[in-house]
């Protein structure tokens, strides 16, 4: 085995767990929260033109960006997963041709995805709840985001993953992150006057070259690390036998699933608050970026702690793995609820840096402090699972995404807008991650007692951490 890669082992065997989940989280959430920024950049930079209908574009084609992480989760997760349960097995050949079926599943997927929403542009900005008014800004930022953006968009985050599951979540932040960092830096220059003024257009035009450099970093990275990094893509390895393509898609499939709905939910939640007018959709639309952080944050945390889990489980390390769960939860609820008491008692700061348009900022203050009441139960949700998907446990992911939002986080957008028009929109997610939360409770320990007594069977009930 190359060197490189027994150094890589030292995090999953032999760093204590803080220092492991650390190692591989920090990274992860920091790469997360720079890809929130830039997504709140766009709104941002947007927002200063004080334009209501340009605010909007941006939300209503959020949707359609969400819908890329159902096929990064499809092979990013999907692969990712395959590859450290491998890696913890020492199975080597499965691991390369995993990490090869994802690359090119995502590449095929996402050019079909960018033709497809390019030829249905007409149907699916009615969908999205575009009208007379915003349906030209709308189509002009689906232009750049999505036809022609969403192949090395999709594609960058895919390899994030697979090179993340390895143990380098460091450089496959700094990948990510160096995307995000330039979008940000390019977004004044395309939106404002002062520069190519082009609105909520050019910050879709700088999102979309933002992300071929971010491609580019990660291409290059594996052309100069191909001889020490388990991450293959070549065209040799690609297969799809039954074992690979059916592991990859157990776990990617639901977490795949799961992103799908909440594009629904999105495109629903929008759909609820058009009809008050651009004010309040607007208002929403900075809210729910708003919200994406502390989001964003658990699901860094949740998907660096992956790989860990993953190996550790392969290897019968149960007690590593159960120590691991512990740490993460702890830290993450902690992190959430302090930035929950930030969005609850002074939201009006964090509106105000989006737009400075009262109604809109009126509006938002009583969004925000209805959102951010389901922040720290985030925490353990996202905790629940990060470790479903890490030890392949697909049926689980599905049936929690599903629950989330068919049974409860949608209808209840539905029940609270009817018992308090549009203010309640902000509730729902509250509501949903209350039992859900208990859920993941019951589900964890359900599949710990399990683990640990597969691990007895085995003659191995884990090693010290």
């Amino acid at each position: 085995m190359p060197r490189a890669q027994n150094g890589r082992e030292a995090i999953f065997e032999s760093y204590s767990i803080s220092h492991a989940v650390l190692t591989l989280s920090v990274p992860t959430v920091l790469s997360s929260l720079v890809s929130v920024l830039y997504s709140l950049a766009d709104t941002y930079f947007v927002g200063l033109l004080n334009s209501p209908v340009q605010t909007a574009a941006v939300t209503l084609a959020a949707p359609v960006l969400l819908a890329f992480n159902a096929v990064n989760n499809l092979f990013g997760v999907g692969s990712s997963s395959m590859m450290s349960r491998a890696y913890g097995r020492r199975d080597f050949d499965t691991l390369r041709r995993s990490s090869a079926f994802g690359f090119y599943g995502a590449l095929l997927c996402a050019t079909l995805f960018a033709l497809g929403c390019t030829v249905l542009r007409g149907p699916l900005l009615g969908l999205l709840g575009a009208d007379e008014m915003t349906r030209a800004a709308t189509n002009g930022y689906l232009n750049w985001t999505v036809s022609l953006g969403a192949v090395p968009a999709i594609l960058n985050v895919v390899i994030a993953y697979m090179i993340r599951s390895e143990g380098a979540a460091m450089h496959a932040s700094i990948g990510t992150m160096s995307g995000c960092l330039l979008n940000i830096l390019l977004d004044p220059v395309f939106i404002l006057p002062w520069g190519l003024g082009l609105g909520s257009v050019g910050a879709a035009m700088a999102t979309c070259l933002s992300n071929c450099c971010a491609l580019g970093y990660f291409l290059v990275y594996l052309a100069v690390h191909r001889k020490t990094t388990l991450v293959c893509v070549s065209p040799k390895a690609f297969c799809l036998r039954r074992d690979i393509a059916g592991g990859v898609c157990a776990v990617g499939i639901p977490a795949s699933i799961q992103n799908l709905l909440n594009v629904t939910g999105s495109a629903i939640l929008n759909n609820l608050a058009a009809p008050y007018g651009a004010a309040a959709l607007a208002a929403m639309g900075i809210c729910s970026r708003l919200s994406m952080v502390p989001m964003y944050v658990a699901m860094g945390i949740s998907q660096g702690i992956m790989p860990l889990i993953g190996y550790s489980y392969a290897g019968r390390n149960v007690k590593r793995m159960r120590d691991t769960l512990f740490f993460t939860a702890r830290i993450s609820i902690g992190f959430l609820s302090v930035m929950a008491a930030l969005f609850f008692f002074a939201p009006g700061p964090f509106v105000r840096a989006f737009i400075d348009d009262a109604e809109t900022v009126a509006y938002g203050m009583r969004f925000l402090r209805g959102l951010c009441l389901a922040v720290p139960l985030l925490g353990i949700d996202f905790t629940g699972v990060g470790v479903f998907q890490a030890v392949g446990m697909g049926r689980e992911s599905l049936l929690f995404a599903v629950l989330r939002k068919v049974l409860l986080e949608i209808p209840f957008l539905y029940l609270w807008n009817a018992l308090l028009p549009l203010y309640g929109l902000a509730y729902a997610q509250l509501t949903a991650e209350l039992v859900m939360a208990a859920a993941a409770v019951l589900v964890l320990a359900r599949f710990l007692r399990r683990a640990e007594r597969e691990a007895q069977a085995a003659g191995n009930s884990g090693s010290p951490a």
